[in-house]
């Protein structure tokens, strides 16, 4: 007999920040907001307000574009604190109905219910649940999608946005596929999608035509994934503990950085979250990555990597100036720097064969 299908919600919440912003100060209700960035036009949005985006304002959009787009946008400064601890008490919310859940942000994650803790039995009974104590009990909103697997949970999530709820059943999926747009699948970027598009394939259906041998071929080893997920097979399970691929943190900064000495001060204090934050997730790494954004957004990473891991402040900032150091600036500002270590191993079982590093709590 085979197995009954999976449960699984992915929990979306709507314009996070902006909505904590607006839950808060109720002068922001209503009116386009964006949460980071400056109405100088310096720095990116990280999340705009859904009065924003009718605007066409997006996050990670420039300050500067936003404005030319809604020039009423009000700019707030995040609060990074606030949104945690909502962070915190909608995972307990979670934890109410099930202990698989996996976070991929402060504002999003996977549930596994096909067992849950209250034994409710229907998917979307749990998931009007959660969504009605999110809203009673911390006055924000989320999207919810339903499905037997993660990747048609996380479209369907997004489909009815705000404060949606959708279920795409198992007999459903395939149709759904069909005709989706290539841009809508997850994990398919602008890059991707402008190249599938080039090639004459516009949905799910397009790609579904395609043999598996073909998609490899087009787009290596995604073509498999590619293949499968037209055909509604989605085997990853929920993890609530996913692997950390890399740990850093970068600055965008007010004004931009013209000399050595500046990137370097920067460099130092970025350096310094870095270990810290190594230190907290008991972690090290061999490959330092170097981020420069410049004063036109273009942005460029340089990596060096060691036979050995480390994790010490000395080494890591070592590392960061001397990639600067090698960098052709063609005399362009500097908008934004960041440091960050992957290639993990972790220190307290170096006796051992490494496990795999658990993922960084994003649910602090």
């Amino acid at each position: 007999m085979p197995a009954a299908p999976r449960k699984i919600i992915h929990i979306d919440m709507d314009a996070f920040y902006a909505s904590v912003e607006q839950r808060d100060f109720p002068e922001y209700r209503g009116k386009p907001l964006a949460v980071g960035g400056s109405p100088t036009g310096r720095g990116v949005v990280a999340t705009a307000s859904y009065e924003a985006r009718k605007f066409g304002v997006r996050s990670a959009m420039p300050s500067r574009q936003a404005i030319q787009l809604c020039p009423q946008i009000i700019f707030v400064s995040p609060r990074f604190e606030v949104y945690k601890a909502a962070s915190r008490k909608i995972r307990e919310i979670f934890s109410r109905y099930t202990d698989l859940i996996e976070p991929l942000s402060l504002d999003e994650a996977y549930l596994d219910v096909t067992e849950d803790k209250l034994q409710i039995g229907s998917a979307m009974e749990i998931a009007k649940r959660i969504k009605q104590e999110i809203k009673e009990e911390l006055q924000l909103t989320a999207s919810a999608g339903v499905s037997v697997n993660k990747f048609v949970a996380k479209i369907a999530s997004d489909l009815n946005k705000p404060d949606g709820l959708t279920f795409i059943g198992p007999s459903k999926i395939e149709s759904f596929m069909h005709t989706l747009p290539v841009e809508k699948f997850h994990g398919v970027g602008k890059v991707t999608a402008d190249k599938m598009k080039a090639m004459g394939l516009f949905t799910g259906g397009d790609l579904k035509a395609l043999t598996e041998e073909e998609l490899t071929r087009r787009f290596g080893k995604s073509g498999q994934f590619f293949y499968k997920i037209v055909r509604g097979i989605d085997e990853r399970e929920v993890q609530t503990h996913r692997e950390t691929k890399s740990l850093g943190a970068e600055d965008t900064f007010t004004y931009d950085l013209t000399t050595p000495e500046e990137m370097y001060k920067e460099l130092d204090r970025i350096g310094e979250t870095v270990v810290n934050r190594l230190k907290k997730n008991q972690l090290q790494g061999r490959t330092v990555t170097l981020k420069i954004k410049f004063s036109d957004f273009t942005q460029i990473t340089r990596n060096q990597s060691f036979t050995k891991p480390i994790s010490d402040f000395d080494s890591i900032v070592e590392t960061a100036r001397a990639l600067l150091d090698k960098v052709d600036m063609n005399e362009k500002p500097v908008r934004l720097l960041g440091i960050s270590l992957s290639n993990f191993h972790e220190p307290e079982v170096r006796s051992r064969k490494p496990r795999d590093p658990e993922q960084l709590e994003l649910f602090p």
